[in-house]
């Protein structure tokens, strides 16, 4: 009986310390998501294009980007479309294999994965993450609002803008100085695709995210500690390593 006890006691504490995304961002999931548009009126301009990719958390804490799941978007009737967006985003709305869909169908398409992780991490919504993320969610919002989609799984005006994000970690705020900043790769002549753009932010998101995990582990773990020992002493010594990892971004995604 006392073993049983102590394997149940054994089991709980595994559980407990496992991290949950969650936990992690107060019950949100978040989900990085990028459109493209016939303008910058979310209201009579046209969604276009749209793509979504989940954020995972493994074992140790550290969040990856996850599937991307993309539609093209047949603009609604009475849409506008600015020829001047459509010459950045090289986007043809009556190109034939686009294979685009209709809003809402588009919309049911790019929710169904969210909502199936909403349930498996057992989050209440899923909070966009966006670069420029007001724009992203607000093109979201009034497609959600004119198609009349229910439940819609984001929280309606709560995001992380990877702008800002990217502002405090490396001093940039365009996303292609942001990325390469952050010791990611850029291509240029890919960009301005909902799909690339969104796996782009994805990257830099996580990137400052498990960086800041890093640090902050460092600062509180025993080699910050050794570090503060030796601060105050006439020692010369080195970085702490947990510290020096910290500081470059020449690794991968999971810093």
């Amino acid at each position: 009986m006392a073993q049983s006890r102590t394997v149940i006691l054994q089991a709980m504490t595994v559980a407990h310390a496992t991290p949950r995304l969650a936990e992690r961002f107060r019950g949100f999931l978040p989900v990085v998501v990028d459109v493209e548009t016939g303008g910058f009126n979310c209201e009579t301009d046209a969604l276009l294009e749209v793509a979504a990719i989940i954020i995972r958390m493994d074992e140790d804490g550290y969040v990856s980007p996850g599937e991307t799941v993309s539609t093209h978007v047949v603009p609604f009737p009475g849409a506008n479309l600015d020829p001047r967006s459509l010459e950045i985003t090289g986007i043809d709305p009556t190109h034939p294999f686009r294979f685009a869909l209709e809003e809402r169908e588009a919309l049911n398409m790019i929710f169904q994965p969210i909502r199936k992780a909403l349930r498996e991490h057992e989050c209440q919504r899923a909070i966009l993450v966006g670069h420029n993320a007001a724009f992203d969610l607000s093109f979201l919002n009034t497609a959600i609002k004119r198609t009349g989609v229910k439940r819609s799984p984001f929280h309606q005006f709560s995001a992380f803008d990877t702008v800002s994000l990217a502002g405090l970690a490396y001093g940039q705020t365009v996303l292609s100085r942001a990325v390469q900043a952050a010791g990611l790769s850029w291509n240029g002549s890919e960009a301005h695709s909902a799909v690339y753009d969104a796996e782009r932010t994805a990257e830099l998101f996580c990137r400052i995210v498990n960086r800041w995990k890093t640090l902050s582990e460092a600062f509180e773990g025993p080699d910050a500690m050794r570090a503060l020992a030796h601060a105050g002493s006439d020692e010369s010594s080195e970085p702490a390593p947990a510290l020096e990892a910290a500081a470059t971004d020449a690794a991968p995604v999971r810093d």
